[in-house]
């Protein structure tokens, strides 16, 4: 069994970009929300593959934080296209984990969303977890 060839592999890499796509919208929105730059992807749930996209379509994204836990954010993504609504797929649950320096879990402190730029992180986001 070799590797997919012609519309299968280029459909194959198209969908590995989409969820590429999705985790790194996903971060973005976790470091906001708990304003630390150092929250990783711990967990996310089975994709929902609800309709097909083609080439050319205009599709977006919307992430919603659902929970959140003592050290960790739990968001709901749906990618749509924007002309039609029309949902494409969703996956009800990613999880991201708020590190410490160290690398640890740690509290973040936040138990709803917020809409304004209040946490944006104060550390630089290319600063390195620190090694005990």
């Amino acid at each position: 069994m070799g590797a997919p060839r012609g519309p299968e592999r280029e459909r194959d890499f198209v969908w590995r970009q989409l969820l590429k796509w999705i985790d790194e919208e996903a971060a973005i929105y976790a470091i906001l929300q708990l304003g630390n730059g150092r929250a990783v992807t711990k967990y996310i749930s089975e994709i929902n593959f609800v309709s097909s996209a083609v080439q050319g379509d205009l599709i977006e994204m919307g992430l919603t934080a659902t929970r959140f836990g003592r050290t960790s954010l739990t968001m709901r993504a749906e990618v749509r296209n924007m002309i039609t609504r029309q949902s494409i797929l969703t996956i009800e649950e990613i999880v991201f984990v708020n590190l410490s320096p160290a690398g640890r879990p740690e509290p973040h402190g936040y138990t709803e969303i917020t809409y304004d730029r209040d946490r944006i992180p104060t550390h630089h986001l290319t600063e390195t977890i620190t090694q005990d």
